[in-house]
C-alpha cells in the first residue's frame, strides 16, 4: 500500500472543512484562500478550488460578491451563508470526534 495516496486521500477529505473554516473567518477571494492552505501546509491548486466553491455554493452553503480590484478586473469574493455555518459547526463536531478517537487509539 502507497502511504502517499492514503495522505492525499486524507487531505482530500479534510479539504472542504478546512475552505469553510477560512471563509469563516472573513469573506475571501480564491487566490487568499489558496495561500492560506499553502501556509497552512495543505496544498491545493486552482483547478481543484474551483470546482468546490462552485459546488459549496450551489450547496447553498457559500455566497459570493463582487468586489472591484486595484490590480485588474473584480473579484469574486466568497462568504459563508447561515447554512453554511451550521454545516461548519455540523463538520467542527464530527472533527472533534475524530480527533478524540485518533488520539484514544494512539494512546491505547
Amino acid at each position: 500500500m502507497n502511504a502517499d495516496n492514503v495522505k492525499s486521500q486524507m487531505r482530500k477529505g479534510i479539504l472542504e472543512y478546512c475552505i469553510l473554516l477560512i471563509l469563516n473567518q472573513k469573506p475571501a477571494y480564491s487566490n487568499d484562500i489558496i495561500q492560506v492552505l499553502k501556509e497552512a501546509k495543505l496544498i491545493v491548486v486552482e483547478g481543484t478550488l474551483y470546482p468546490l466553491l462552485s459546488r459549496l455554493k450551489n450547496m447553498k452553503l457559500l455566497n459570493y460578491q463582487w468586489i472591484e480590484s486595484t490590480q485588474g478586473p473584480p473579484r469574486k469574493y466568497y462568504s459563508l451563508t447561515e447554512e453554511g455555518e451550521n454545516f461548519l459547526k455540523d463538520l467542527s463536531e464530527a472533527w472533534n470526534d475524530i480527533d478524540q478517537t485518533i488520539n484514544h487509539l494512539k494512546n491505547l
